[in-house]
């Protein structure tokens, strides 16, 4: 499956929300969505979740108007909502047979990530008398055990401890491998970078970066390197202006650009006991920096979505 976003734009009342984006996500693969507080990532997704109607542009999936009534979605939202007093296993079959599914083939699917999750002995427990990291992992059942065609993940990892954030780690990836459209959301650019193949950086509305992860990092300008030395102190009170000390031995230098590496680094071999130097390959965080920009007009869109969605 191919899921486009063509030239969409949305607009609350005088405010541009969204400016005419337009991104491909495909099936078998993740899609990074990121950006900033206010960014447009959350109008983003509730316009792909028909919850809001976009201004101009259109939708497709596999190259016809997306039509929300024939297509399964799964979604975990950043703000958990469930279901505090009810049992787990009743709420998660109730959810599933909502969305389409038989009540007998909606109780193996839950019986089915219970089990993948470590999580049967809770099934017939209120919700409220789990941790809060369990909880998150029962929400996110209630978001696949439907088996959607397209999944939106919001913020999957905020809260979880290292062990149940490899869980559901491979729950993404069992999605992916499922060849599911998988969208994150996330400010966590570990997870972007471990999952994702392709991410759209967005920034008051607008498209500020959007491809395939590998090659943007590839193409990212590489002027910076990296200096393993027992002189750290050394270079760095000399180099002052092209210098950032990370610990007593380690240096990043900011050349005036890539052109200068061959000329900076015999400079320093000559100068100064190096053990190592070599170009600082840029993370997507430092992409997300450099792209993502400040946070403006933030409560204003917040204000004007929450009226709409009322």
């Amino acid at each position: 499956m191919k899921l486009e976003f063509k030239n969409i734009k949305k607009v609350f009342g005088q405010k541009v929300a969204l400016n005419g984006i337009s991104f491909v996500a495909k099936s078998g693969r993740a899609f990074g969505l990121l950006g900033r507080n206010g960014a447009g990532k959350t109008t983003t997704i509730r316009i792909l979740m028909n919850v809001f109607k976009a201004t101009e542009g259109e939708i497709l999936l596999d190259g016809k108007p997306l039509e929300h009534n024939n297509i399964s979605f799964g979604y975990l939202p950043e703000e958990r909502g469930l279901y505090p007093k009810e049992k787990i296993f009743d709420q998660l079959i109730y959810l599933a047979t909502l969305k389409g599914m038989k009540k007998d083939e909606a109780a193996s699917s839950v019986n089915y990530w219970l089990d993948f999750l470590n999580m049967t002995e809770y099934k017939n427990k209120p919700l409220d008398t789990l941790s809060k990291g369990n909880q998150q992992k029962i929400q996110l059942i209630s978001s696949i055990a439907h088996n959607p065609d397209i999944i939106v993940f919001d913020e999957p990892f905020t809260g979880l401890d290292p062990v149940n954030a490899k869980l559901l780690e491979n729950v993404v990836k069992e999605q992916i491998k499922q060849n599911k459209i998988v969208i994150f959301s996330s400010h966590q650019m570990n997870y972007i970078e471990e999952f994702c193949d392709d991410i759209l950086i967005l920034k008051n509305g607008e498209i500020m970066l959007t491809g395939n992860i590998k090659q943007i990092k590839q193409s990212y300008q590489r002027d910076k390197l990296k200096i393993e030395s027992k002189d750290a102190k050394k270079i760095k009170s000399e180099h002052q202006a092209e210098t950032k000390q990370i610990d007593s031995s380690t240096l990043i230098y900011k050349m005036a650009s890539e052109d200068q590496k061959a000329k900076v680094m015999q400079k320093l071999i000559k100068d100064y006991d190096i053990d190592s130097v070599g170009i600082l390959e840029p993370t997507l965080n430092d992409i997300f920096v450099e792209y993502a920009g400040d946070e403006k007009e933030i409560a204003e869109i917040k204000h004007l979505e929450n009226e709409e969605e009322a």
